[in-house]
């Protein structure tokens, strides 16, 4: 690895078309409620955030910018799963029929070509941010419904 900024970085994997997730520790988001803090998840590339806990209006303003906020299961971290952030990760059972708060099963490969599999929660918590995830935020769901 080439050292640059997350700027930088996150230019150069959407130029490549690289999706990018966001591994955090507790309380994700805290410290800043506004919805900037999530469109900037959103417009660096991050599709998904696996963290240990999330601020609660954080957590929401993610689901509205169609960011997949997934929680790590009680007792596991990035750290105890041998995770550094270069892995490839992708979710393995998330389809058309999500539900709130139901399991997500996420498969990390990495550069040696092991894999790490583990549970977390899906902390998309209500059908109406179903609706908003489906629909890319909300938005989206707004200018949908108005195209109806």
């Amino acid at each position: 690895g080439e050292q640059m900024s997350i700027y930088e970085a996150a230019v150069k994997y959407q130029a490549d078309g690289t999706p990018l997730a966001v591994l955090a520790g507790n309380d994700y988001g805290m410290g800043s409620s506004r919805d900037w803090a999530a469109k900037g998840t959103l417009l660096l590339g991050a599709r998904m955030v696996i963290a240990q806990s999330y601020e609660r209006i954080h957590r929401s303003n993610l689901v509205g910018m169609g960011v997949l906020p997934l929680q790590f299961k009680p007792g596991e971290s990035p750290q105890s799963l041998g995770l550094d952030g270069s892995e490839v990760f992708a979710t393995v059972d998330l389809n058309d029929d999500l539900q709130p708060l139901q399991d997500v099963t996420v498969r990390a490969e990495k550069a040696d070509g092991s894999v790490v599999t583990f549970q977390t929660t899906c902390r998309i918590d209500t059908p109406v941010e179903v609706d908003y995830y489906r629909n890319g935020g909300i938005l989206h769901t707004v200018l949908r419904n108005m195209l109806k």
